[in-house]
């Protein structure tokens, strides 16, 4: 023990040395209510954790907090972790905290769960604002990380299904405070290409697993909003098939893993080829089918076009026509044969009333010389020369008184 004074600077030295000599100052997790919570200008944040007890200083600087996509706010409980230190300049101690995380899960659930309703309420969820993903897109923008391993996992799938799509990356941060702000420039900035420079089909936004804070950025609401104005198809592949964030209900598709989204955008080659080599036999097929049907058709056409065929036609016609003349000259025979003999019956008819014939048997016809034929004594006066004629000729006699 020693009463020579020292200085306040010295002293302070010495506490310090305390602190960093005790591990468990050096290393620790601090539960506590959140209060005086303050970003400086410079990015750090101050502010008080508390219980019922006591109170202590707290600090986080800006490359930690921005690591977070996930903040408190005044009143929150929070574990923190971090060291315990002087601060020397007002003989103060702090709580250096680098890393943040709820007291209980269900602060953040809670958050998540009322910001789900209220996008559900004002229709961000809807079926009817899904739109179907281009089959065979030519050309997809990816939006995560640039160093991922989940643009890896995406390049690789893409690559081994469907080679011959273009891939354009938008890099942002995918987890911190920063993130979202990032996320938000990435999704405009595809739209903003797919309408200037050339069109984009489909956009993934993708990020890996983690805890729920890790995953805090695809939960934030101007993410949210922006991923409901983007004019492009969203496939989200965020996490792992069990996490859920608040984009997932606002994409066009959700995917379980990033993976799994570069495989929804695209088809299997394989599968394609597959398919493709069906669709030839059916239409090999079909082609060989319609090519019977055409064959009989034309068989059909050229039996018809015999049937009609002009000399055919003019053949059919001239046996026609030497059947109806044949037909013609037996029925003219025919009439001539019926008139020759009814002429031979009227000529035996007429022969046998001809006064020649009466003249044959013995008959004599007396005319007077004006024609007029004497039947009775008192046609003829006496002394009128009259004609006779017989069988045999005419001669004249006088009638005597």
């Amino acid at each position: 023990m020693t009463t020579q004074p020292i200085t306040v600077s010295t002293l302070s030295s010495y506490i310090v040395q305390l602190f960093e000599r005790d591990d468990t100052l050096r290393d620790l997790w601090v539960i506590g209510e959140v209060s005086n919570w303050k970003r400086a200008a410079s990015g750090h944040v101050y502010f008080s954790l508390k219980d019922r007890g006591a109170t202590i200083a707290a600090v986080m600087w800006k490359s930690h907090a921005i690591a977070h996509s996930w903040l408190p706010n005044e009143g929150d409980q929070i574990i923190a972790h971090g060291y315990v230190g002087v601060y020397p300049e007002r003989g103060s101690i702090q709580l250096y905290v680098n890393r943040i995380q709820p007291a209980g899960r269900g602060q953040l659930y809670a958050q998540f769960e009322a910001l789900k309703m209220r996008l559900a309420a004002e229709g961000l969820f809807d079926g009817e604002r899904k739109r179907m993903l281009v089959q065979q897109p030519k050309r997809i923008g990816v939006i995560t990380s640039a160093d991922a391993a989940a643009l890896r996992d995406i390049l690789r799938v893409l690559a081994a299904r469907w080679p011959l799509v273009e891939i354009i990356l938008f890099p942002t941060l995918v987890q911190g405070s920063e993130a979202p702000a990032q996320i938000v420039a990435a999704l405009q900035e595809a739209n903003g290409y797919s309408t200037a420079v050339a069109r984009l089909d489909t956009l993934i936004l993708a990020r890996g697993g983690g805890s729920i804070e890790d995953l805090w950025s695809f939960n934030d609401e101007q993410v949210a909003y922006a991923v409901a104005a983007s004019a492009i198809p969203i496939v989200v592949g965020v996490g792992h098939e069990t996490d859920f964030t608040i984009v997932d209900f606002v994409a066009d598709l959700r995917a379980p893993t990033p993976s799994a989204a570069a495989a929804a955008v695209v088809p299997d080659r394989q599968e394609a080829g597959a398919q493709l080599d069906e669709l030839r036999r059916s239409l090999l097929a079909q082609a060989m089918h319609q090519l019977a049907y055409l064959q009989q058709q034309i068989q059909h056409m050229q039996v018809r076009l015999r049937q009609i065929a002009p000399q055919r036609q003019l053949d059919f016609r001239r046996q026609r026509l030497d059947d109806r003349s044949r037909r013609l000259h037996e029925l003219l025979r025919r009439h001539l044969e019926r008139k020759e003999s009814q002429l031979r019956t009227a000529a035996v008819q007429l022969q046998a009333l001809s006064p020649h014939s009466v003249l044959q048997r013995g008959y004599s016809i007396v005319q007077r010389e004006d024609g007029v034929i004497v039947a009775a004594p008192a046609q003829a006066a006496p002394g009128t020369r009259l004609q006779v004629h017989t069988a045999g000729g005419p001669y004249y006699v006088r009638r005597e008184e």
